[in-house]
């Protein structure tokens, strides 16, 4: 699906408008290219899967059509967390308060199930990335949470299991939270493994603590770059919201 990537769809720009601007930027590191968008602790940030008729968004533009309605629209977004095909999320899921899939702390197969996995957190003007066990223990109030895995940086350090060798290399996507409180999520532009993306994470974003969102069918909305990647359908959807 990845022959979407990087088109540029002038409809897309339009509706989003010079208000929908967000802070996103391509960058190289390690040889590997990057896009990365930054959000302040004071931006609109949030979690979308089902519209309030029941129907899952699954793409960029029924979410922007439905926010269009409230006179508001999306300054960035990204797919938010791994689903299975009825495009349920896989993990611990909260949407405006209200927990839809609870957490899973045991050890499984797949990504999901590389331990440690972790929880992405939107609380009340402060977002973090924790892991599963030290989230179960807390039980922060987060507005909006995600679950994924694995964890690419603990506490700064990157995940055991990464090899700097390892030929696994895909389109990845992720999120990190620096000491200031910026969220800062990041999307390859070109297959990369999962040693070199939590590199990405910890030695130039400088996240102590970052997330592994999903591969593959990583896609991204950044209007201000004229970015609006196609794919297939997504499960969870993570964005800003701005008014118009």
């Amino acid at each position: 699906m990845h022959w979407f990537r990087g088109i540029c769809f002038t409809f897309a720009a339009s509706m989003a408008g010079q208000m929908a601007q967000a802070d996103c930027r391509d960058l190289s590191f390690d040889e590997d290219r990057y896009t990365v968008c930054d959000i302040a602790p004071d931006e609109d940030l949030r979690l979308f899967h089902t519209s309030d008729d029941g129907e899952i968004f699954g793409d960029f533009l029924p979410l922007l059509a439905d926010l269009r309605d409230g006179d508001q629209t999306l300054g960035f977004a990204m797919n938010g967390g791994m689903y299975h095909q009825d495009r349920r999320p896989v993990g611990h899921y909260i949407e405006n308060g209200t927990e839809v899939q609870g957490l899973v702390t045991r050890e499984g197969p797949g990504n999901f199930g590389l331990l440690p996995n972790g929880v992405f957190c939107i609380g009340d003007g402060e977002n973090s990335v924790i892991e599963t066990l030290a989230y179960d223990a807390a039980r922060p109030t987060c507005e909006f949470a995600m679950q994924s895995g694995p964890m690419l940086v603990i506490d700064g350090d990157l995940h055991p299991r990464f090899m700097p060798d390892s030929t696994s290399r895909k389109f990845r996507n992720g999120v990190g939270v620096a000491d200031d409180g910026t969220t800062y999520f990041a999307i390859s532009n070109n297959t990369v493994n999962f040693h070199s993306f939590a590199r990405l994470f910890r030695d130039s974003l400088n996240t102590p603590n970052a997330l592994f969102i999903d591969g593959t069918i990583s896609r991204l909305y950044a209007p201000d770059i004229g970015r609006h990647d196609g794919g297939a359908r997504m499960g969870p959807i993570v964005g800003t919201v701005i008014n118009r």
